[in-house]
């Protein structure tokens, strides 16, 4: 009998131990430390660097993404930086493009101002991550609601604010007639303002255009919905 009691324990010792290594090595694969590489980066293309900015939003939206141990990921990512894409987005705060896109530290080029606008610094910026930091896409992100691309609509006038506002009006006019109370004009002009600054970038970077028209760099637009959280890749 006491054989047996023994034998039942050693047993039931060994169960756990073995459920509680599975456990372990289950939450090590979640939170397995995964950095961009000169080699991951140098594997990507533009398409499947739009595909991964895909699956990210939609873990987003799903409730689904990826458990990251942020803090070890610094000391993972100081010796250099490899992102795989560049994002043009507006400041808004309800726009944060990593979490959005469910990405970590190292994985992708923030760019953000008022209105996603294209000026001389923006250019200078995704042509250092194209053809100096070998990102494969870039992006141009703008969303609803925007109080930038409202306050264009409205010709407002503030300030330094002006100026930024101006290099709205030309999506504002190629919308047509509307106001910045109708949700539906606002992103219409929004989405407009998306495609006038992917022409700015090829028509005033040569350094662009030309990976562009090689095809080692990709330009996308798209929209992100401030009450869903869900990114809408626009046609090209």
């Amino acid at each position: 009998m006491r054989q047996t009691t023994f034998a039942i324990g050693l047993v039931t010792i060994a169960l756990a131990f073995s459920a509680s290594a599975l456990a372990q090595s289950d939450t090590a694969g979640k939170k397995a430390l995964i950095v961009q590489t000169t080699e991951s980066q140098a594997a990507m293309t533009p398409a499947s660097a739009v595909e991964k900015l895909k699956k990210g939003n939609a873990r987003f939206v799903e409730k689904n993404m990826r458990s990251r141990d942020w803090l070890a990921k610094v000391p993972a990512t100081a010796g250099g930086q490899y992102p795989f894409a560049a994002i043009l987005a507006c400041m808004d705060s309800r726009t944060p493009i990593e979490i959005i896109f469910d990405q970590g530290i190292g994985d992708v080029f923030g760019i953000r101002i008022a209105g996603n606008v294209v000026n001389e610094d923006v250019l200078g910026s995704m042509e250092y991550a194209t053809k100096v930091a070998g990102s494969k896409l870039l992006v141009v992100l703008g969303h609803t609601s925007c109080g930038a691309v409202k306050g264009s609509i409205d010709d407002a006038k503030l300030g330094n604010l002006t100026g930024l506002l101006a290099k709205i009006r030309p999506a504002v006019s190629a919308s047509g007639p509307g106001s910045s109370k109708d949700d539906a004009y606002v992103t219409k002009v929004a989405q407009a303002n998306v495609s006038q600054a992917m022409k700015e970038i090829r028509e005033k970077s040569p350094t662009i255009k030309a990976q562009l028209d090689a095809g080692t760099v990709g330009l996308v637009g798209a929209m992100y919905d401030v009450s869903t959280g869900k990114v809408t890749f626009l046609p090209e």
